[in-house]
């Protein structure tokens, strides 16, 4: 025999316990993932990496609800969780939110911290729409560039998700990893199909090019990453070159780092770069499934990942950011998500 359903009187009260709880619900957020003590290197080694978490879609984040939503939750149940197809690059705007490139959906996921709450951004079709976005930058103090590889254009993002400017039209073939130049409004843009890095102003036009195909200081064959670090040097991740090429402030080449090889220190296929503040430089190898961490001059501090499918451990990982509280930030591309670590400062390298 069917059970009744419940009374008003008790749905109503129900109803008005969510409410309260939501009411007085903190605010904030936490990873949804195993935050256990995840560090590198082992002890007795000082620990100068811990893991913090994942962000898989918009279950990893702890939404805080309005009341009508709790009501919402409480009535119809909890919404499908919104995850990711194939994050492909990752920054952040300085604050609380995470901008993501998913290259499979084709989509921009922008996560916020804070209230937990998810956006999906995506041009207009009639401006062209998206192909495959394959990475994203900030663009102080307000705009969000995303490199979309299959379409051959930069499309620039308000704060608010409105497409602004689509760059690129005539002068990038497949834009990759793209950064902005600190305290200028220059756009660096890795085109691996053009071995080259170009140099674009934000309302699109062509202010230089950097290198051409080869193996020679200054030569690339197929860039896919860019970074600066707070000095003004700029680091390209050379991958089928197997190294990270090194550039002064003036683009003057400076050094290598790595070499073809499967020993710490070398590179199968160097892909995300990004530094942190104090100098030390992230490289994304996808074919080793780690992160390598070297010095300005190209000495190996430590690695951290694995293969697999676990708390640090990766599966084709491209893009990286490192964010100014020393989070970093990896895509974790066939893992369909985006893991979280923290740099733990200065002090814990030697």
């Amino acid at each position: 025999m069917p059970r009744p359903a419940p009374p008003i009187s008790t749905l109503a009260a129900l109803a008005l316990a969510v409410l309260t709880g939501a009411c007085t619900r903190p605010a904030g957020i936490a990873f949804n993932g195993d935050a256990s003590e995840r560090v590198w290197p082992q002890p007795p080694d000082r620990a100068r990496i811990r893991y913090l978490g994942e962000i898989r879609s918009t279950d990893s984040l702890d939404a805080e609800l309005t009341p009508a939503q709790s009501v919402g939750r409480f009535v119809f149940g909890k919404r499908p969780a919104v995850g990711m197809t194939q994050p492909l690059g990752v920054c952040t705007d300085g604050g609380d939110r995470v901008f993501i490139a998913d290259g499979g959906e084709p989509a921009l996921h922008v996560f916020d911290l804070r209230s937990g709450k998810h956006q999906r951004w995506s041009p207009d079709p009639k401006r062209g729409g998206f192909v495959r976005p394959v990475a994203v930058a900030f663009v102080p103090p307000d705009r969000v560039a995303v490199a979309d590889s299959g379409a051959g254009r930069v499309f620039l993002f308000d704060d608010q998700g409105s497409l602004v400017g689509v760059l690129g039209e005539g002068v990038l073939q497949r834009p990759c990893g793209l950064v902005m130049r600190p305290g200028t409004q220059r756009l660096f843009v890795a085109d691996p199909a053009a071995h080259q890095v170009v140099e674009m102003a934000l309302d699109g036009t062509e202010v230089g090019r950097l290198g051409s195909r080869g193996d020679y200081p200054g030569r690339f064959n197929f860039p896919t990453q860019v970074a600066f670090d707070a000095d003004g040097r700029l680091y390209v991740a050379d991958s089928l070159n197997f190294r990270v090429q090194v550039f002064g402030p003036g683009l003057e080449f400076i050094r290598f780092i790595g070499h073809k090889g499967d020993m710490p220190g070398y590179f199968a296929q160097p892909k995300g770069v990004a530094l942190d503040r104090d100098g030390h430089l992230y490289v994304v190898d996808a074919n080793f499934e780690a992160v390598q961490v070297f010095t300005g001059e190209g000495d190996l501090l430590l690695a951290f990942g694995r293969e697999g499918r676990g708390p640090g451990e990766f599966w084709l990982p491209t893009g990286i950011h490192v964010d100014g509280t020393g989070r970093i930030w990896v895509a974790d591309s066939y893992n369909r998500r985006v893991q979280v670590f923290q740099y733990m400062g200065e002090e814990a390298v030697p």
